[in-house]
């Protein structure tokens, strides 16, 4: 079955970065998006960042120059690339793809940006 396993998240200062790893198995990757999303303490989940199977990427405004997504179809890995990381940018993030109508998440990683 598919399985998305999240990595890479921890306690940063304000000002810092992180990447994030997303290890899938039991899909053919190359042929699917993958995305990230967020959910902040007490905020539903919002997305993030996609990038299609040919390496198109989408990103919500918020994001844009702060956040890269990229993919390595060789490896089933998807990445997400974080600078400049505030504080409002804490909580858990989620990989997820979608295959024929249905959602698949990872467990999530947690991230905290503070001092």
């Amino acid at each position: 079955q598919v399985q998305l396993v999240e990595s890479g998240g921890g306690l940063v200062q304000p000002g810092g970065s992180l990447r994030l790893s997303c290890a899938a198995s039991g899909v053919a990757f190359r042929l699917y998006a993958m995305a990230w999303y967020r959910q902040a303490p007490g905020k539903q989940r919002e997305f993030l960042a996609v990038i299609t199977n040919g390496g198109s990427t989408t990103y919500t405004d918020s994001m844009k120059g702060r956040f890269t997504i990229s993919r390595d179809n060789g490896k089933n890995m998807v990445y997400l690339q974080m600078n400049s990381l505030k504080s409002e940018d804490t909580g858990v993030y989620y990989c997820n793809t979608n295959l024929s109508g249905k959602a698949y998440w990872g467990q999530g990683t947690q991230v905290t940006v503070s001092s």
